[in-house]
């Protein structure tokens, strides 16, 4: 089953944040398209964006912004499409006003939401969402997670020795 993610950032200074977002999607053969839409100096581009989604196949969207964020919000009230909201620090607020810009939804708005510059964990949430109608997707995130296991026990040794080597 194949999937597509639109990725969208509201400027292309906001390009170095979701370098690991495409990093996590392609590390699971997962297709994207990428674009750069402001929903205040180009409404009509963001709304054509959204209303258009299901016509270019998207299956849920990612969306940067900074300070005001209106651009996740701005998505999500014109698709039905699940999006996900990633707030970025791009001011003195340390993120704290997109964030909230991001966070706080009218009801039937729903736009989830991840940390203050955390692109990659947008993209897991991404995979596990496309995961819920794609058996192979949902187990090759079972077989990363068994990885991710493992590696802290070996963290969990590696603690261990350096410990014994100290005391």
């Amino acid at each position: 089953m194949s999937h597509i993610v639109g990725i969208v950032m509201g400027s292309d200074s906001d390009y170095p944040f979701v370098v690991d977002t495409l990093k996590v999607l392609k590390r699971f053969d997962i297709s994207f398209e990428v674009s750069v839409i402001s929903a205040h100096r180009d409404t009509e581009r963001a709304l054509s964006y959204a209303t258009s989604a299901r016509e270019r196949n998207l299956d849920i969207i990612i969306a940067f912004a900074g300070m005001a964020a209106h651009l996740a919000g701005v998505i999500a009230s014109n698709t039905t499409l699940p999006v996900i909201g990633v707030p970025l620090d791009r001011t003195s607020f340390g993120g704290r006003d997109a964030l909230l810009s991001t966070l706080q939804m009218p009801p039937g708005i729903p736009v989830a939401t991840v940390g203050v510059d955390s692109g990659a964990n947008a993209a897991w949430l991404a995979l596990r969402v496309l995961s819920l109608q794609n058996p192979a997707l949902q187990k090759k995130l079972e077989e990363e997670k068994e990885v991710t296991k493992k590696k802290l026990l070996e963290k969990t040794e590696k603690v261990r020795e350096m410990w014994n080597h100290e005391s």
